[in-house]
């Protein structure tokens, strides 16, 4: 048996857009020959001709970020402060690590138009069109129209949803983490904004997101590559790094195939 990896995140760089401008990163890189003087606090007078190939010293990058940046695992702390009846919501240093390698599977919503909102009855067909009963801690992974457009001006905007309702179906059945290929597991802010403006209804802001004050979750947002996954026959593993009290950690997300 061989084992077959699929890489899920995307890449982190200054180039591409997947950020609003606001939030993006920002990488310093400095090659080998411009760190002489970091290594200058412990090598005091050596210089780059001196160092084993003469190259210099080190490459290191310098990187601006927030947690949110690049593809990354929301704790139910982003959220909101509670979470299952009150309880405290967890931070990403807290997570379950078995939350984070669990069999994957995937709901492909990319004929949805951007700004749609899914539903619990949408997941439901979904799942039946598939063939897949949902068990717990399965990692339930959403494919939208936002993952062929990483990198244009208007990535933010793309893409589909999930709802209140959509969500709660999917965690009441035990599944704790999901993830999409999109900016934000909800519906991109600017078609949300036009719906509080016509109905006056702020109950739809971050509908998805605060489904976890009643069911505590997390989930991967700015995913890559899920157009090539089958619905279902893989592991994904996501395991965030360990921040104290933060509200997300960043991951290498990848799919398992064992073949």
């Amino acid at each position: 048996m061989t084992r077959r990896f699929v890489d899920l995140s995307i890449t982190l760089c200054n180039e591409v857009v997947s950020d609003p401008p606001f939030l993006r990163p920002e990488i310093t890189y400095q090659k080998h020959g411009e760190t002489m003087q970091e290594l200058g606090f412990f090598f005091p007078g050596v210089t780059a001709e001196q160092t084993p190939g003469g190259e210099g010293f080190a490459a290191v990058e310098s990187v601006r970020l927030t947690t949110h940046n690049g593809t990354h695992l929301d704790a139910p702390w982003h959220f909101h402060p509670t979470q299952d009846g009150g309880k405290p919501a967890l931070t990403i240093d807290e997570v379950p690590l078995e939350w984070c390698f669990q069999p994957g599977v995937k709901l492909d919503f990319r004929h949805f138009p951007d700004g749609y909102v899914v539903t619990a009855a949408d997941v439901e067909a979904e799942l039946k069109r598939i063939g897949h009963e949902l068990k717990p801690l399965e990692i339930v992974m959403v494919n939208t129209a936002a993952g062929k457009a990483l990198g244009d001006p208007d990535y933010v905007s793309r893409g589909c949803g999930m709802g209140y309702e959509a969500t709660i179906y999917l965690t009441s059945r035990g599944v704790r983490v999901t993830g999409t290929d999109a900016w934000s597991w909800d519906a991109p802010f600017v078609h949300t904004a036009e719906k509080v403006k016509e109905t006056g209804d702020t109950s739809l802001i971050w509908e998805g997101h605060k489904a976890g004050r009643d069911i505590g979750y997390c989930h991967l947002e700015k995913l890559h590559n899920l157009e090539v996954l089958p619905p279902d026959g893989f592991t994904v593993s996501c395991f965030p790094h360990k921040i104290k009290g933060a509200s997300a950690g960043w991951t290498r997300a990848v799919a398992i195939f064992e073949e």
